[in-house]
């Protein structure tokens, strides 16, 4: 069976955390489908995006542990269209694949809204990819002499 893992942000801008996380989402599956969150989503959590989705896409495009690069419908602030769009793609062939839905060093259970929708489609959550927060693209850009 095929390990799928699912990993979800706005990547604005990537940094080392994310290629972290992205590598070990690699080790540990055979899949990394990761959701890019859209300018909308980013203005509503950080007031703006620094970098536009289209861009952010062709960089994940260009890593080598990201297998696919979607973007998904956020308004409701959570991934869980993103899931489902995965659960879709892969329904035909279910028994050959294994969805999870992978969580950086910055998420618990108390700040991942997934948790209940992952629940009810039976996909398990993976906690602490890459290991623990070690930068944020938030500190790197207020903290930017540019």
């Amino acid at each position: 069976m095929q390990k799928i893992i699912i990993l979800s942000g706005g990547f604005d801008p990537v940094h080392i955390g994310h290629i972290r996380m992205f590598r070990e989402a690699k080790e540990r599956s055979d899949i990394v489908i990761v959701g890019a969150n859209s300018d909308e989503w980013l203005n509503r959590k950080k007031g703006k995006a620094f970098m536009p989705l289209v861009e952010r896409i062709e960089i994940l495009k260009a890593i080598q542990y990201i297998d696919y690069v979607w973007t998904f419908d956020d308004e409701d602030n959570t991934a869980c269209k993103l899931i489902d769009k995965v659960i879709q793609k892969f329904s035909n062939r279910a028994e050959e694949f294994k969805i999870y839905f992978g969580n950086g060093g910055d998420r618990t259970d108390e700040t991942t809204p997934e948790i209940d929708f992952c629940n009810q489609q039976d996909i398990n959550m993976i906690w602490g990819i890459g290991g623990e927060k070690i930068q944020s693209s938030s500190d790197l850009i207020n903290n930017s002499k540019i």
